[in-house]
């Protein structure tokens, strides 16, 4: 059996709730599959009842009655698979079907052209601009070619006036889909950029999601975060996953970043190329300053050397609103970038980073009070738990003497002094590292092999551990990494007979993966459970946990995003 551990569930409340119940995930799937088979009935009906249709051919009718069908089975299809949906494709499917009813119902004069227009909306308000303006071309076209195709004669004056209306009114349609294709995606990314990251896992890692919402956004190349450390200069890079290493980190001069700081301060700056021979956006370079409304063309030899230093075509660069230094963020794109890109970036930055700033204030502040806290826990810690573990160690040792040598039970007695002496010390350094609020562990591996150690000496259960594919975490991340793999461990030791056991960490599709098994112990299978101390830490780290309880033994598969 499978027990999992899921994030609970959102609140109803909000803005997004009353959308929810206003229009549930599937209306849209419903509406569009239940308006295609509306239409292909209707067309049916036409046909029934209607006398000024006439058909090219006497089984003209049964192109009419294939579309229903291929209409009905797709809404069968959709109602038996949730979340079923078609690409761009289908549309040109229906294109294709329109096209003939058209060559069938008299050409120029049919009554079908205006089913043309169900398929350039829906393609609009589904895929965008690009994809509506294509069908809306592709129908001009179709449409053409289904009169030239009828034997009846050609009304040029006809055709004209139709493919015309096709062209005007379905451009209309796929500039205003785009717009609400690119609102929605708008919107989602600002609704992200509002969701704080984990605050365990740092401000640096809520940068770096930052960084990725926006490269994916774009459908860049890279995005570069430039900001002032000091005297020095940090530069993080976030590349596309085809271009090799995700995110690169790296501390620089001043002078090796002074061409990214050549352009004008405190504006948002876009470069193309090339640039459009004709129109108002035909400039290559342009500059929106701080303040102003109106974009001004700059000169394009700096950005030049800009784009050829970030190795792109086009970019976006927006100055960063910082209370401490300053910073600029670019955005590579081999497609061209548009003005409202650009002013859409500077929005998301203006919002953005004044509330990092103010996390990253709150997390020193909260670091200064735990570190007071720590000093006042750490003496508690001394006076109330190390005193008394000394005192047992030197009753242990007191029994021991009295005992003799020769008395059997002198080794258990021995190695209970040597335990005891061992948690002392460990109490005493880690009291020591609590108080002072140094982080003095080595590595998390050898952290974690030198605890499977202590398992193997005093529960003489020999873990293997597999950390070779461990992904880079920070401290915070690690220090919890360390306690889930403990307390796993722990439990195979107190909980069941296995005498071996296993741990492994890996990366698993951006995620920290960790793994802890155990063979049977030769009692059956074992009740399906849920450690309670492991799954509350792992929803703490916004993760997952499965539990497979089976004869062939017990595994634990966690994943934390990184």
């Amino acid at each position: 059996m499978t027990a999992s551990l899921k994030k609970p569930a959102t609140s109803l409340d909000g803005p997004s709730a009353i959308a929810t119940r206003i229009a549930p995930p599937g209306a849209e799937v419903w509406m569009v599959f239940g308006m295609r088979l509306l239409l292909a009935v209707s067309a049916l009906l036409t046909l029934y009842i209607g006398s000024g249709v006439v058909l090219t051919g006497r089984w003209s009718w049964l192109i009419f009655a294939a579309y229903t069908l291929h209409s009905l089975t797709l809404l069968v299809i959709a109602h038996y698979r949730a979340g079923f949906w078609h690409g761009p494709a289908m549309y040109w499917v229906d294109l294709g079907w329109y096209g003939l009813m058209v060559w069938a119902s008299g050409g120029a004069s049919s009554p079908f052209v205006a089913f043309i227009f169900f398929a350039i909306l829906a393609a609009s308000f589904r895929h965008g601009f690009d994809t509506g303006a294509k069908l809306t071309l592709g129908s001009a076209i179709v449409v053409t070619a289904a009169v030239f195709a009828g034997r009846s004669a050609v009304v040029l004056h006809l055709l004209l006036l139709r493919a015309t209306f096709v062209l005007a009114l379905g451009y209309m349609i796929a500039f205003w889909g785009g717009l609400a294709v690119e609102q929605r995606r708008r919107l989602a990314l600002l609704r992200d950029v509002s969701r704080l990251s984990n605050p365990r896992f740092g401000v640096q890692h809520t940068l770096d999601s930052l960084m990725e919402k926006i490269l994916r956004f774009y459908g860049g190349t890279t995005c570069v975060l430039l900001t002032q450390d000091g005297d020095d200069w940090m530069l993080t890079t976030v590349r596309h996953p085809s271009h090799g290493r995700a995110i690169v980190r790296s501390r620089v001069a001043a002078a090796a970043v002074e061409p990214l700081l050549d352009l004008e301060g405190g504006a948002a700056v876009l470069y193309r190329v090339p640039a459009r021979l004709f129109g108002p956006d035909r400039a290559p370079a342009v500059q929106l300053a701080s303040g102003a409304t109106a974009w001004t063309a700059i000169d394009p030899s700096g950005c030049a050397a800009v784009a050829d230093l970030l190795d792109a075509r086009s970019f976006i660069a927006v100055s960063l609103p910082l209370r401490k230094g300053s910073g600029r963020i670019f955005v590579t794109a081999n497609e061209r970038l548009r003005r409202n890109d650009a002013s859409f970036l500077n929005h998301i930055v203006q919002q953005a980073f004044p509330v990092i700033e103010t996390i990253e204030l709150l997390d020193r502040l909260a670091s200064e009070a735990a570190f007071r806290e720590r000093q006042t826990i750490a003496r508690d810690l001394h006076d109330s738990t190390i005193q008394p573990y000394i005192g047992l160690r030197h009753a242990v040792a007191a029994i021991r003497n009295q005992a003799g040598a020769d008395n059997p039970v002198a080794p258990e007695l021995e190695r209970l002094v040597d335990m005891c002496s061992d948690v002392v010390t460990d109490m005493r350094r880690f009291a020591h590292q609590f108080k002072s609020g140094r982080q003095q562990e080595p590595e998390l591996q050898v952290a974690l092999r030198r605890q499977i150690d202590k398992v193997r000496t005093f529960y003489d259960v020999d873990v293997t551990l597999d950390a070779q594919g461990t992904p880079a975490i920070n401290d915070r991340m690690a220090a919890q990494v360390f306690q889930v793999v403990t307390e796993g461990v722990n439990n195979i030791c107190k909980h069941t007979r296995a005498r071996q056991a296993t741990v492994t960490l890996k990366e698993e599709e951006g995620q920290l993966a960790i793994v802890i098994a155990n063979p049977p112990d030769g009692h059956g299978a074992p009740a399906a459970f849920v450690p309670v101390s492991i799954a509350e830490r792992v929803q703490g780290l916004g993760g997952t946990l499965d539990v497979a309880a089976t004869e062939q033994g017990t595994r634990l598969h966690i994943r934390v995003p990184i």
